[in-house]
């Protein structure tokens, strides 16, 4: 039985973890869950799941809701800030931290469940894309286990198993293109919010919609599995697939060529990971591949002179250190910027390129250590954030 920790149970990831939870309740018990400020859908769930602990970062949300589940009768102590998601992260009777943060701010709880001897079921990139260098020599020194619960890492972990890593050629992360694959430089000047969180394929939350339409998800994905798997971010291609029916590819170096098929869900990656080294009952739908949607798979390469974010990707992780660091930061700035309907979609684009740009020299003197890690992330906010005053419509 694994004993969870899910740190971010509101969002996407954390409601289809207390899924699987939910149609096996006899593998799992949940110790504890963590949220930003959604305290009407964490209520719900430690109504149902009985945590030992929760905690809500905004400190008069989890005021509010510790009054409510005191007037329900319902005893948990109910933690707040940072380190209410730390105390979850390292909580005693856990054994499993499901990472489901977005942002860097899953980082640093991540980082004390490592600390603390935890397996980490990792849903957040930002956490190996910022602190990468930091967190994986951990994850080996501590003997954890670090089990990817993106669709990506999981299709491409799953075709590693039996393999051995020096055989290892190219990894082939797949795409869905996004709401605007095949759409020219031009093009992109006059999308729209709306247009931009429409995503053909996949629900998911507002900041990793965005990214999927700037193709920054698939920038972020080549370095998590540059640290994932060890291997050179020249040796991942992205290659989009419309369908999301294949989740990656692996090129092995006689040739072969391994993928991970499925329809398009969250869940079965989860339960690969929670299941982990065993296989878990079958709670998501058979895949059928006599399916009409298994009649026309396309693959097409991805434009990194249109999506722009990805080239740049690509040269921060070959240059490491704490560039990714600055990247991500400027990106989530950026993002949220979009989302509030500041900037125009280009604009987070010039953002994330503009502060890489100022901020490159300055941070090569810097150690990598989780604190360094954190003030540059601050420090690449801030920059951002004056860039984008600039560029508010």
């Amino acid at each position: 039985m694994r004993r969870l920790s899910i740190l971010g149970s509101t969002g996407s990831i954390g409601k289809q973890t207390l899924e699987v939870v939910r149609k096996a309740p006899g593998d799992f018990t949940v110790e504890s869950l963590t949220c930003g400020s959604d305290i009407d859908t964490i209520f719900d769930q430690i109504k149902e799941f009985r945590p030992k602990v929760c905690s809500v970062v905004n400190e008069s949300k989890a005021m509010e809701l510790s009054s409510r589940l005191k007037d329900e009768g319902i005893e948990i102590e109910v933690l707040t800030g940072e380190e209410g998601n730390i105390t979850c992260a390292t909580l005693g009777s856990c054994d499993t931290v499901v990472g489901a943060i977005v942002g860097f701010a899953g980082l640093v709880p991540v980082y004390h469940a490592v600390l603390s001897g935890k397996d980490i079921a990792l849903a957040n990139k930002e956490t190996l894309v910022a602190g990468g260098d930091v967190i994986m020599p951990l994850i080996r020194e501590k003997g954890v286990a670090m089990l990817p619960i993106d669709s990506e890492h999981s299709a491409i972990w799953q075709c590693l198993k039996g393999e051995k890593r020096e055989d290892l050629d190219r990894i082939l992360i797949t795409a869905s293109g996004g709401p605007f694959r095949s759409m020219t430089r031009s093009q992109l000047e006059n999308v729209t919010l709306q247009d931009a969180l429409h995503h053909p394929t996949w629900n998911m939350g507002g900041k990793i919609t965005i990214d999927s339409a700037t193709m920054m998800n698939k920038g972020l994905e080549i370095i998590e599995a540059h640290h994932l798997y060890g291997i050179d971010c020249d040796k991942i291609d992205v290659v989009v697939h419309p369908q999301s029916i294949i989740h990656s590819m692996i090129r092995l170096k006689d040739g072969s060529v391994l993928a991970q098929m499925g329809k398009p869900s969250m869940v079965l990656p989860i339960e690969v990971a929670l299941y982990y080294p065993d296989r878990g009952p079958s709670i998501v739908t058979e895949f059928d591949p006599f399916d009409a949607a298994m009649n026309n798979l396309t693959f097409e390469p991805c434009d990194t002179e249109v999506f722009r974010l990805v080239k740049l990707a690509y040269e921060a992780g070959r240059k490491g250190g704490l560039v990714p660091t600055v990247m991500n930061a400027a990106n989530e700035s950026a993002v949220m910027a979009y989302l509030a309907g500041s900037i125009n979609f280009l604009g987070i684009e010039e953002t994330v390129f503009e502060t890489v740009e100022k901020m490159e020299s300055s941070i090569s003197r810097l150690d990598l250590t989780i604190d360094n890690i954190c003030q540059t992330d601050k420090d690449a906010r801030i920059y951002a954030d004056e860039l984008l005053k600039g560029k508010i419509k």
